[in-house]
């Protein structure tokens, strides 16, 4: 069932990103990260009511508020990538980042995946890598390439942050942090939208993509936790980094 999850939430999250790119490429960044994840707690809030509200603690919110604050350098990271840079390299780069991180903390916490399963991993992170492969490249290539990879790495080191944070919360806590989640990061480029001037309308040509990007990523989320919850972190990680 875990697997299943993951599967599904990795689904989720490749159309939360191409959509969040393609929103990001019509409109400035910050009103549409903004927009989306307005409509990210409107989605969390629904899951509670259909999912039973839960009883979080204190320690569950604050690990669902850290992982909306590294979640959103991820996210603003990889956006910005998708508009602005080498899709093919930003997105398997903030994969395999994204997976290796909750992959290590879940080795250190004691998790011990089969053989087959390390097998799978074996598998699944060298094949992500590779699809960023271009070989020999010229000058202002190589310079597209080197700005592609910064963004798919500080986009993983937020995702990678973002997958242990929430993986910490309690099953008890039900959706409560993510709900945690997307108002920090909601706060988050709220506050960087004031601060850098600019105006939260979204431009007609990314509205849809950036309603579509936040209901679905926050469909993955919900869909990663549960996945957690009833399986290893490292394995979830890895079938989670497939998006």
């Amino acid at each position: 069932m875990a697997l299943a999850l993951a599967g599904l939430s990795a689904l989720l999250y490749g159309v939360a990103d191409f959509s969040g790119g393609l929103a990001a490429g019509r409109s400035r960044l910050l009103p549409v990260l903004v927009l989306s994840q307005f409509l990210g707690i409107a989605v969390a809030l629904t899951a509670l009511a259909v999912m039973g509200s839960g009883t979080p603690s204190q320690r569950d919110l604050l690990w669902g508020a850290c992982a909306g604050l590294t979640g959103s350098m991820g996210l603003f990271m990889l956006y910005g990538g998708i508009a602005r840079s080498i899709v093919a390299i930003v997105s398997p780069t903030s994969a395999v980042v994204g997976a290796i991180i909750p992959i290590l903390f879940a080795v250190i916490q004691g998790e011990r995946p089969s053989a087959t399963a390390l097998v799978g991993s074996a598998l699944c992170l060298p094949a992500i890598l590779l699809l960023t492969w271009e070989g020999r490249a010229e000058e202002s290539r190589r310079k597209s390439i080197h700005s592609a990879l910064v963004y798919g790495l500080l986009a993983g080191l937020g995702f990678g942050a973002f997958f242990v944070a929430i993986s910490r919360s309690s099953p008890e806590a039900g959706v409560w942090p993510l709900v945690a989640a997307r108002i920090a990061s909601l706060l988050a480029f709220a506050m960087a939208t004031v601060v850098s001037g600019q105006s939260f309308k979204v431009e007609r040509g990314g509205i849809a993509p950036a309603l579509a990007a936040g209901a679905a990523d926050m469909g993955a989320n919900i869909l990663f936790l549960l996945a957690t919850q009833s399986g290893m972190l490292s394995l979830v990680a890895i079938v989670t980094s497939l998006f």
